[in-house]
């Protein structure tokens, strides 16, 4: 088993750290990439690895062997490498499972074991430190410092004068993703024989559905933790034709010809300015601002933009129709032709930019046209920019998640919890939502949805309470100070003594007013060796409830309320040291493991673990075949 100490450990971090650092050069640069696969030898790349895992809900969901992130050791990750150094390695199939999609069509998810994800975050590093810098700068999903509102933003800026969008969306992307174009794709950059073989192997690993094996000829399935970073691969060459190809096409002409009937207009508003005839003056003002400035029919002046969030991507063109269908055209060739994908139907649209609003990433996008909009300079400043706005039915739709019969209701399931829970929980939506709008110009729709969440809770807490909701109001009001001040919120303040902060859970106090830049961004992916101590409780591989040293392995439960709200009163050691640490993750010795799995009470008797006599559930033996009965 690996054992480092403190040196030990600081040499590693730095080792994994440099190579990528090394791998993230070569990808700037464009050089080609060799011998990658010994670098899955290096065991602090899957300590790596852990850390970004171990806080996903999805670590603790079981594949198909049952295995979780629970019982992460040193161990576990020798023996990965060991078999990797031997290409012995076989990956094991995902689970296949289906969630619902708001079209009422099922979204199929593959599952893969923990092993599997661990392996497959060594090489979504590796990939993704490589390919970042090549990646299109148009391209927004899946990557790091970038999202869907850094999208949104783009196209809020840059894409001013639009008369057409061309919504594009690829029918079932993930799951028709040919295994040969896209090994063809890695081949070009990834010089390494054993590396590409374990990814086709990974690729070709099949799923189960109930308990029934079956193969994957096509696709990456959704769910895996490497499908993101080998969809951007693949659709990086649609990226690259749009750029290199559709773009400079439809793209001419420096500025637009002048409007003539603008002009002639202009020119005889300063004619009776020059005489003094101010009505005329006025009349003819209200008549320049209906008119554009330039011509809008210029055969010699097009504007084309591209940008891709994941499988959806959206164009806008300035220029006649039929050209946007020729470029609809030649993109679903291209796709279908080079990438075996196809176009949906249903969502490839061609929507007029003024007069209609196209979808991209939940928001409506389209053209704003207002003559009454001046600047001090006496220009219209909103006339051809794109506005971004809130559809329609987003809060009908989440209110009448709050309602029934119509009225606002409250909810059953959460009064079993704390009042700090409870406002934490509608926050954490209420919040969720808002934020993610605050780009919309109708953000301030959203009222409607803060009054119904709001009653909701209130309502909530006054059925735990058994109280009226009145009282509720007057127990929680409070005012928050916000960037544009004080608002009124409900909170819930929970004292922790006099050495450290109380906890707050607030309600409301959420400006509804939009933000005029993208205000998410995702975490980088350079890795702080300092950023937490989980790691350094593990290299110290002493368990935490005996003492024992050696074979340690960590165990992981969801929420550290599940315990604290333990029924027992003489809660056992191991509850009782998380609770302390406040911590979802505890080092023990495998004994003390499957003890705390098998559910038995024990004490500390002279450094010894000892359970309580009787603790032990019998197993009866199944009846029917091979029983010993009814045979």
């Amino acid at each position: 088993m690996i054992r480092m100490n403190g040196d030990e450990e600081v040499r590693e971090m730095r080792n994994a750290e440099t190579v990528l650092n090394i791998i993230h050069e070569r990808g700037k640069h464009g050089l080609p990439l060799e011998d990658i696969y010994r670098q899955l030898y290096n065991p602090h790349l899957y300590m790596r690895a852990y850390e970004h895992l171990r806080t996903n809900k999805g670590g603790l969901t079981p594949g198909v062997t049952g295995e979780t992130v629970d019982g992460m050791s040193f161990e576990k990750v020798q023996k990965i490498i060991e078999v990797i150094r031997h290409e012995r390695y076989r990956w094991t199939p995902t689970k296949r499972v289906y969630i619902p999609k708001r079209n009422g069509k099922l979204r199929p998810l593959g599952l893969p074991t923990w092993t599997d994800k661990l392996l497959q975050e060594d090489i979504r590093q590796i990939l993704e430190v490589y390919y970042e810098p090549q990646f299109s700068r148009n391209s927004h999903g899946f990557r790091p410092n970038r999202g869907c509102h850094t999208a949104l933003d783009t196209v809020k800026q840059t894409w001013i004068g639009t008369r057409w969008f061309i919504e594009g969306d690829i029918s079932q992307c993930f799951d028709r993703i040919d295994h040969d174009v896209l090994m063809t794709i890695l081949r070009e950059k990834l010089h390494d024989n054993r590396f590409l073989r374990l990814v086709e192997n990974m690729l070709k690993a099949g799923y189960m559905e109930e308990w029934r094996w079956k193969a994957t000829y096509s696709g990456s399935p959704q769910g895996g933790v490497i499908s993101p970073i080998l969809s951007n691969i693949y659709l990086d060459r649609l990226d690259q034709y749009a750029e290199r190809e559709l773009l400079p096409q439809y793209n001419k002409g420096d500025r637009r010809a002048q409007n003539r009937e603008y002009y002639r207009v202009q020119n005889a508003l300063y004619r009776a300015r020059d005489r003094g005839d101010h009505q005329t003056v006025h009349e003819l003002t209200l008549r320049r601002r209906t008119i554009p400035e330039g011509d809008p029919n210029d055969p010699d002046f097009r504007r084309l933009k591209y940008i891709r969030y994941a499988d959806d991507f959206l164009l806008g063109f300035i220029g006649p129709k039929a050209e946007a269908e020729e470029i609809k055209e030649k993109l679903r060739t291209f796709l279908r032709d080079m990438l075996k994908l196809e176009l949906s139907d249903d969502k490839t649209l061609i929507t007029h930019a003024k007069t209609e609003a196209a979808r991209f990433l939940g928001y409506e996008i389209r053209n704003l046209q207002s003559n009454d909009h001046i600047d001090r300079q006496n220009r219209r400043n909103v006339n051809g920019k794109v506005g971004l706005f809130v559809p329609g039915g987003v809060v009908e739709r989440k209110c009448a998640e709050r309602m029934s019969k119509g009225k606002t209701g409250h909810r059953t399931e959460l009064i079993n919890d704390s009042d700090y829970s409870i406002v934490m929980q509608y926050q954490t939506e209420y919040r969720g939502l808002v934020q993610y709008y605050q780009l919309a110009q109708n953000v301030a729709t959203m009222h409607r949805y803060h009054y119904v969440m709001r009653v909701s809770l209130l309502k909530t807490l006054a059925l735990k309470h058994k109280t009226s909701a009145i009282a509720m109001v007057r127990k929680y009001h409070a005012t928050t100070e916000t960037e544009h001040g004080p608002m009124k919120c409900l909170q819930v303040v929970v004292s922790r003594g006099e050495e450290k902060p109380p906890l707050v859970a607030r309600f409301g106090g959420i400006p509804l007013r939009r933000k005029k830049t993208a205000i998410l961004q995702d975490v980088h992916w350079r890795f702080h060796p300092n950023s937490t101590d989980l790691l350094d409780r593990m290299l110290a591989d002493k368990c935490e409830v005996c003492g024992a040293e050696g074979n340690c392995e960590v165990h992981h439960i969801r929420k550290l309320a599940n315990i604290r709200k333990e029924g027992r009163q003489d809660k056992p050691e191991w509850m009782q040291r998380m609770i302390a640490l406040r911590r979802k993750t505890l080092v023990v010795c495998k004994a003390c493991h499957n003890t705390i799995h098998a559910g038995k009470p024990y004490e500390m008797q002279n450094g010894k673990i000892t359970g309580e006599p009787g603790t032990r559930k019998r197993v009866r033996p199944v009846r029917g075949r091979g029983s010993g009965k009814g045979r």
